[in-house]
């Protein structure tokens, strides 16, 4: 599939997710590009894709991928950590337009933040078995150190809405004592669910350990990349944002519009071929 020029600087940028923890990365583009249209495409029929083979997620990402590129979008961001390891190179062999995910910026950023050359990630246990993060920073300078922990509870806990309290506190605590151990001073939210859990995981590491949101350095990079094609939408009011998922499931809209911090209004339920 080869795009023509369908696209314009209106156009909008698709986004997805094989769930609702990469609106987080809608929300940040939603400050970054505040006039872009977004489309937000949720799996959630099919979730998750951190226990799917490599060969499933690839097919699941390139079916969404088709269905935004029949919306018109001028790029596409893979808000998914499971996707950007396993899909994008063939996300980009099926169009033209610029295609995202969320590792490199996340380790890319790291490295420009790290001064002890320590480097911790904290992610599910598919995203830090993958060895994504890890491999990505190595590409850059493999005298770096990364020391990875999965912290699958933070996904729950992030969708009740359990962000601060105790319980929190003592997961957080216990996660990642092992990386405050090994002195690292800069740790990436390896999953779109972390940043809601961000004070709290930065009360457990130490105030002084960089955070890094891979989601929001992905939103600046799109800014760049648009910025460079001459593809920024820079006409008023403020885009128009759409969410399309695979299935409604219980406390969605509750929980989205947590992640998201506004309402919610756009949503569609659709069916993938």
């Amino acid at each position: 599939m080869s795009l023509k020029k369908k696209y314009t600087t209106k156009s909008p940028i698709g986004v997805f997710d094989s769930g609702i923890g990469g609106l987080t990365v809608a929300r940040s583009l939603f400050e970054f590009l505040p006039n872009e249209n977004i489309i937000y495409f949720g799996d959630t029929a099919r979730l998750p894709y951190g226990t799917k083979s490599k060969e499933t997620v690839v097919s699941y990402s390139v079916e969404i991928a088709k269905f935004l590129l029949n919306k018109n979008v001028k790029m596409i961001i893979v808000a998914c950590n499971t996707a950007s390891s396993v899909a994008l190179h063939r996300l980009r062999q099926i169009t033209k337009i610029p295609v995202l995910g969320v590792i490199k910026p996340g380790c890319k950023a790291a490295i420009a933040g790290t001064n002890n050359y320590k480097i911790g990630v904290i992610g599910t246990m598919g995203t830090v078995q993958s060895f994504a993060y890890k491999t990505q920073i190595h590409k850059y300078d493999r005298n770096i150190d990364v020391y990875s922990k999965a912290c699958s509870l933070f996904v729950q806990l992030a969708e009740d809405g359990w962000t601060d309290n105790k319980i929190a506190k003592l997961i957080a605590k216990e996660y990642l004592t092992e990386l405050k151990d090994k002195k690292i001073d800069t740790l990436i939210l390896g999953c779109t669910h972390y940043p809601i859990l961000s004070e709290t995981i930065s009360e457990a590491i130490g105030k002084k350990v960089k955070l890094i949101d891979s989601g929001r350095e992905t939103a600046k990079e799109v800014k760049r990349i648009l910025e460079r094609l001459n593809m920024l939408n820079e006409q008023k009011p403020a885009g128009k944002h759409k969410f399309f998922v695979t299935d409604f499931q219980k406390k969605f809209k509750e929980i989205s519009e947590r992640f998201l911090g506004q309402p919610i209004h756009d949503v569609k339920k659709i069916k993938l071929n």
